[in-house]
């Protein structure tokens, strides 16, 4: 699923809305959690993070206490806050002073600049030490930011986040559909004639608005993310940085999109699509995503029936991967030791991993034989599971801390007992990018920023989904992009790589 982006957020927070707005949403935000301490007067963490709220959310979080009253001498306040809403209330927050403790942190660049953020290097070597030894040294690399801090902790799971492309296994089997052949865009045309023509139930291509990063398939990186068409080469150290949509390359992309469209291949709301999880039961042959080892177990269970998936490009490490899913401490927190204390635990004790991960044994999930979670789905009115339903708990995995100390789900479509194993291989043949840890500093260009995006927000969805047509359409988009200061732009990210490559061959 796709977020809202760091340059969402910086352009957002220039148009913003007025400070009265700010501070009486703040105040409504808050519920002032702090006037509710679970256990006289214990510390209590407020935590804020993404995700639907669930409907034992409750239960779970007075399970998570009793655990870590025992263990630390800490409870939380564990607060979850809607897919679409989360970026805006944080930043309204953060915006107001609304006191919290720790959230997850989206756009994790531009909060430390803004001083949203605790550094927590001095906690590191001490209170935190255990989970600093135990994540991998590369995360860290990627959050440490441009004057040595790091203000985060990063998920430890896959270092390489990978383009793939998934497809209906009843559907691969049925026309002995040998995936690996298909690894650019133009090569999928023929498998998607067959589909419509012999499969008139599946939809061959489902794209939605914020369309798919296929500049990956040649080999490019964004330099922020899409909303910034400014891309580079990950493995050329010469690398310069480009308007994307005025290479070959995108003209290749768009061109090809346009045909698929104009077939019938793809959606035809796709441009008004918004990103969204996999919908479960629609019968869909290619859909892409981003993933690590085994995605397609979880994108199995979301859909509804098996589907294979197809790596499409190389395991490359991005300062962008590793910082997607860090959870990060309050530089107004009155409580930083025990912040500290809560965030090692959950990186290092499996029993308070599993539980913010899968619920409650005998509730949410039951264990098989060999140790792995079986999920129990919520029940009706009469007490009867619900088919297809997921628990009355689900943890989002990617923004709640170690990976590796999961158990590893079971049931129907069970994943490897080796997993960990098949993800550690994977980050041990993870290359990193030629701009590892670089990260522009465009503070002093809100104004182009601004109606850059706006330009993005009026071209992008529809030519990247094939619904308009190119050759109108895409050099209006480069020539507004160029009087909305684009080259200015460009030029400034060019600067500071150069400055940045020069300072790392000292």
């Amino acid at each position: 699923m796709q977020h809202p982006s760091w340059f969402s957020r910086l352009t957002l927070c220039v148009v913003g809305v007025s400070l009265f707005f700010l501070l009486a949403a703040g105040c409504s935000l808050s519920s002032d959690h702090r006037d509710t301490v679970p256990r006289g007067d214990m510390v209590n963490l407020v935590y804020y993070t993404i995700g639907e709220p669930d409907p034992d959310l409750e239960m779970v979080n007075d399970q998570i206490n009793e655990v870590l009253a025992k263990k630390i001498g800490i409870t939380l306040t564990y607060v979850k806050i809607g897919w679409q809403e989360y970026e805006n209330r944080l930043n309204t927050m953060v915006s107001a002073g609304t006191p919290f403790d720790i959230a997850y942190a989206p756009e994790f660049t531009t909060y430390v600049k803004r001083g949203a953020w605790l550094r927590l290097d001095d906690y590191l070597s001490s209170t935190g030490k255990d989970m600093y030894d135990v994540i991998d040294p590369i995360f860290w690399e990627g959050v440490r930011m441009d004057d040595g801090g790091i203000y985060g902790v990063p998920t430890n799971k896959e270092l390489a986040v990978r383009q793939q492309w998934m497809y209906p296994e009843e559907l691969v089997n049925k026309y002995n559909i040998d995936t690996a052949q298909y690894k650019t865009l133009e090569s999928l045309e023929p498998l998607f004639r067959m589909i419509q023509q012999k499969e008139p139930d599946y939809l061959p291509m489902e794209l939605d608005k914020d369309s798919h990063n296929f500049f990956a398939l040649y080999g490019y990186e964004y330099v922020i993310d899409k909303e910034l068409p400014l891309m580079l080469k990950s493995l050329d150290a010469n690398s310069r940085v480009v308007d994307i949509f005025e290479t070959l390359e995108a003209r290749r992309v768009l061109d090809t999109l346009r045909r698929y469209y104009q077939a019938g291949y793809i959606n035809e709301d796709a441009a008004l699509r918004e990103s969204q999880q996999l919908e479960r039961g629609k019968k869909v042959f290619w859909k892409a995503s981003s993933g690590g080892p085994l995605s397609e177990h979880s994108w199995s269970k979301d859909r509804g029936y098996p589907v294979v998936a197809q790596p499409v490009t190389t395991e490359v490490v991005t300062t962008e991967d590793v910082r997607g899913g860090v959870m990060a401490v309050s530089a107004d927190t009155k409580y930083p030791v025990e912040c500290i204390k809560f965030l090692n635990l959950l990186n290092t004790d499996p029993e308070v991993r599993n539980l913010f991960n899968y619920g409650i044994e005998g509730v949410h999930y039951s264990l098989d034989k060999n140790d792995q979670i079986v999920l129990i789905p919520r029940k009706d009115a009469d007490g009867n599971p619900i088919p297809g339903a997921l628990p009355g708990y689900t943890g989002v995995t990617y923004t709640q801390g170690n990976w590796f100390i999961l158990k590893t789900r079971g049931g129907e479509d069970p994943e490897p007992l080796n997993k960990w194993e098949e993800f550690r291989a994977s980050n041990a043949r993870a290359v990193k990018s030629s701009t590892f840890g670089f990260t522009p500093d465009l503070s002093m260009m809100p104004i182009q920023l601004q109606n850059i995006k706006m330009v993005w927000q009026k071209y992008y969805p529809s030519l990247m989904t094939g619904s308009v047509d190119v050759d109108t359409e895409l050099p209006k988009f480069n020539a507004e992009l160029k009087q909305a200061g684009l080259d200015e732009v460009r030029a400034e990210v060019q600067k500071q790589l150069d400055a940045w490559r020069a300072s790392s061959k000292r």
